[in-house]
């Protein structure tokens, strides 16, 4: 199977946010992984997924940081 890879327009448009947040991010190392290619910046899909899952917070995440503290 193929890799899926965003643009940085791409991704901007995903998540709503200006292409200008992912440069900033870039170089202040936030943000999901990057690939440089040839001068072009893409994102690997299963990157971004695994982002965006590391960024979900909801009752499941409080309950069990409540329960280990």
């Amino acid at each position: 199977m193929a890799t899926r890879h965003l643009s940085q327009i791409e991704l901007a448009a995903r998540w709503n946010i200006s292409h200008r947040t992912l440069e900033r991010w870039r170089t202040t190392g936030e943000g999901p992984r990057f690939i440089r290619l040839i001068g072009r910046i893409v994102y690997r899909l299963e990157d971004v997924e695994a982002f965006e899952a590391e960024q979900t917070h909801g009752a499941e995440s409080a309950t069990s940081h409540a329960a280990s503290a």
